[in-house]
């Protein structure tokens, strides 16, 4: 069984946790120019203060690490923690997706679960797409390190549905 991992401030209370899994929905759209949409997943506070990054999905292929400069373009995330973080983070940043669903295991380098406070969080997923639109789905849970997290949203546009899941050891 993977350990999920969550960077945060020490001291925090902690809970078990098992693995985190991510699933968002990229839709298929009838435009005339279509590119993949940059896309970013964090978890937030009630304060909607920033808790930890789970995934920035971005044009990693582009020569001297140009796709980089648009992450700004995630402008929600960009101001939570995009523009403090350097670019790629182990565990976090990785390609575009295409049209589709995809479910991803949160990396044990990004989340450490059991570092998570017991609380309300939200999930928040918000997506750019060049000659696009934007768009922000917030999936609102709470974590108490003993019940298994099953919690989605959807958008309209960018985004299909989103989803995370936290099984924690108890319920494996």
């Amino acid at each position: 069984m993977k350990k999920a991992f969550l960077l945060l401030t020490p001291g925090l209370a902690t809970a078990g946790a098992g693995e985190v899994q991510l699933t968002i929905e990229i839709p298929r759209l009838e435009v005339a120019e279509y590119h993949r949409p940059y896309i970013a997943a964090w978890l937030e506070k009630p304060d909607k203060s920033h808790a930890a990054n789970l995934t920035v999905w971005y044009d990693t292929e582009m020569k001297n690490a140009e796709g980089e400069k648009w992450l700004k373009d995630i402008r929600q995330w960009w101001r939570k923690s995009g523009r403090s973080l350097k670019m790629p983070v182990d565990g976090v940043s990785s390609p575009t997706r295409p049209v589709g669903t995809h479910t991803v295991a949160i990396s044990d380098k990004a989340v450490d679960m059991t570092k998570l406070a017991e609380g309300e969080y939200t999930l928040v997923v918000e997506a750019s797409r060049e000659v696009g639109g934007r768009e922000m789905v917030r999936v609102p849970f709470k974590w108490d390190g003993k019940t298994t997290v099953d919690a989605s949203g959807a958008g309209k546009t960018e985004l299909g549905k989103v989803a995370i899941k936290i099984e924690t050891q108890a319920s494996n």
